[in-house]
């Protein structure tokens, strides 16, 4: 893990306007904060590895912000993760950490299944629905899943309302995503990315002519399991709060997705828009890092 986790060089540059950290940003932004993510899908997004530790000096930091980023990471990498939020966070700075909530999911099946199995048709459909959201970004072994094909089609679907009010405007993303052109894709990775996919697609080969089929079929699959879309661990309300007083923060607690320690929050619209939370299937968690003078 230490491996994993090495510091990339910092460039005192960055320090002029740094105050607010978005971690693993995706499409969710903004141009107050100092975004990172692996693939940026714009300029105003910096490309980095989170999982290779922050190029941040101590101390430095008013607030960090991650959302759906936890869950993707194995759970000593959480725990580095955090750790290494904990360390450019100044005395008094807040760490907001943003995840699927796994006790609304499980009460939102449960409920779903007991409906299903009392014949309702309409909760039938939700119930496949809920199978996924618990499931499928574990399971998945290709991009988007099964998952991103049922949103890829929700038009068509009977209970698109329910899905929408599970997945909020994170659907946007979605179609965002589907909607790319190859061009667009290969435009938006560095050049070293690019080279370690053709290393990916050459070692395939190799893989297939020695081992055959099957061999490059498990070979691909292990790679795209470690490339950072699927979930490795998923928390509730506890699980989370300790994994945060474990790393050191204090004064932790449950948020509404409109509420906020950090001053201001609401206006860069990362969590609400227009009055609505965007990923309302969500779990939203703040603490806050004590005075170690």
């Amino acid at each position: 893990m230490a491996q994993i986790m090495r510091k990339q060089p910092f460039r005192p540059c960055e320090l002029k306007s740094l105050k607010l950290l978005n971690i693993g940003c995706g499409y969710n932004f903004h141009p107050a904060w100092i975004n990172l993510d692996l693939v940026p899908c714009t300029q105003e997004v910096q490309r980095y590895d989170a999982r290779r530790g922050l190029p941040f000096p101590d101390n430095v930091v008013d607030a960090c912000y991650s959302s759906h980023v936890l869950e993707h990471l194995k759970k000593p990498e959480a725990m580095e993760f955090l750790q290494q939020q904990f360390r450019v966070l100044k005395s008094g700075g807040i760490i907001r950490v943003v995840v699927p909530d796994l006790e609304k999911i499980t009460r939102s099946y449960l409920h779903e299944l007991e409906q299903a199995d009392l014949g309702t048709s309409e909760a039938q459909t939700n119930y496949d629905w809920m199978m996924l959201e618990l499931l499928d970004q574990v399971a998945r072994d290709v991009r988007g899943g099964q998952m991103g094909e049922y949103l890829q089609y929700l038009k068509d679907v009977e209970n698109q309302n329910f899905v929408l009010s599970r997945v909020g405007t994170e659907i946007e993303y979605c179609e965002n995503g589907f909607q790319m052109t190859l061009k667009q894709k290969l435009a938006g990775m560095s050049l070293s990315h690019l080279i370690q996919k053709a290393r990916y697609e050459i070692a395939g080969l190799v893989v297939a002519i020695i081992a055959g089929k099957a061999a490059q079929k498990s070979f691909q699959e292990g790679i795209f399991r470690n490339a950072g879309e699927v979930h490795h661990w998923m928390y509730d309300r506890f699980s989370l709060k300790r994994l945060l007083q474990q790393t050191g923060f204090q004064d932790i607690k449950v948020c509404c997705p409109d509420e906020s320690q950090i001053p201001d929050f609401n206006q860069y619209g990362l969590d609400v828009l227009e009055g609505k939370a965007k990923k309302p299937d969500s779990l939203f968690i703040e603490g806050v890092k004590p005075n170690l003078d």
